[in-house]
């Protein structure tokens, strides 16, 4: 195999290990062992075999040799993944699309694997170790270059039929009418919020606007100089995603929505979405509501360690 890039996590401490927390990535495997007082050891990357199911299922099972016997492998990966027959579809993994992915490497690595959608990991730490902590209802947003999301209830991530729950992004929203256009969304329909609300979004909002090609990081700094077209571009964006996520709060009952991704960088903007979305939802408060989330690039491997702790029937530890 080859070398490894190791680095440690701000939280890191060594113990006894209890399990193994990996987050995958197109490009890279990212790995800690998780000790027994609940803390990430020592970071450990190494490249991710994409089109190789015994090169993948070999490189995990390396991850894992030091672990204790009957030890979980807990696994944070951007797809879908049905609870119900296990099936994974995982659309730049080919070598895992479609499979058992959890029963296939319990079988070969003989230990306990959980396996969860990365946004809902993120959700997930964000629930336990970040601006969700202490709370029941925790709905966390990816506003990167999709529309995310996952939902945490009790400290434990919920599930959906088909393995999609969460998925605000998705659904034929948009009509088409005045200022924002209906475009055709990769899932296969048309209008999704996808589409107009993530970064590329926005910029599509500002191009449809003023007939000018510009970067969302471009637009967002501009909006917060004050520029009138970015402000038109910005006051749309707000104004088409503030709505849906707005139902989303009234239906989950979020009394916190953590939000990732590229967009969550200006917290100005974040916090003009949470003017917006709280001046929509049923609940009166003045507290701040939607806020950028605080995990950071650890948030894969948080969620994941989260899930041994709080899931996995062999640690104990109640939600």
């Amino acid at each position: 195999m080859n070398s490894r890039d190791r680095s440690t996590l701000p939280h890191a401490a060594e113990d006894a290990a209890i399990g193994l927390a990996a987050d995958i990535g197109g490009s890279f495997i990212r790995a800690a062992r998780l000790s027994a007082d609940g803390t990430l050891g020592v970071q450990t990357r190494v490249p991710t075999p994409t089109r190789d199911w015994p090169a993948f299922r070999d490189a995990l099972g390396s991850l894992c040799e030091e672990l204790p016997p009957g030890a979980p492998l807990s696994i944070s990966i951007a797809g879908v993944f049905d609870p119900a027959s296990g099936v994974a579809t995982v659309a730049n993994i080919p070598c895992i699309d479609g499979r058992h992915l959890a029963a296939d490497l319990e079988n070969a690595l003989k230990r306990p694997v959980l396996v969860a959608n990365d946004a809902d990991c993120f959700a997930l730490a964000e629930a336990v170790h970040g601006v969700g902590a202490g709370q029941r209802n925790v709905f966390g947003v990816i506003l990167g270059s999709g529309v995310g999301g996952g939902l945490v209830v009790g400290g434990r991530i919920v599930e959906g039929a088909g393995g999609v729950c969460g998925e605000w992004g998705h659904g034929p929203l948009i009509r088409g009418h005045g200022d924002v256009p209906a475009i055709a969304c990769g899932c296969g329909q048309t209008g999704c919020l996808d589409t107009v609300g993530s970064a590329r979004g926005l910029e599509r909002l500002h191009e449809h606007l003023h007939r000018e090609r510009r970067d969302s990081r471009a637009i967002v700094e501009a909006w917060e100089k004050g520029e009138a077209e970015a402000a038109r571009a910005v006051a749309l964006w707000l104004d088409v995603v503030s709505g849906p996520l707005a139902v989303i709060v009234n239906v989950t009952g979020a009394s916190i929505v953590p939000v990732g991704g590229g967009l969550a960088n200006s917290h100005p903007l974040i916090a003009a979405l949470d003017t917006a979305v709280r001046a929509r939802i049923l609940r009166r408060t003045s507290e701040p509501l939607v806020v950028p989330a605080s995990c950071g690039p650890d948030a894969g491997l948080l969620g994941a360690a989260s899930r041994i702790e709080r899931e996995h029937p062999q640690i104990g530890v109640e939600a």
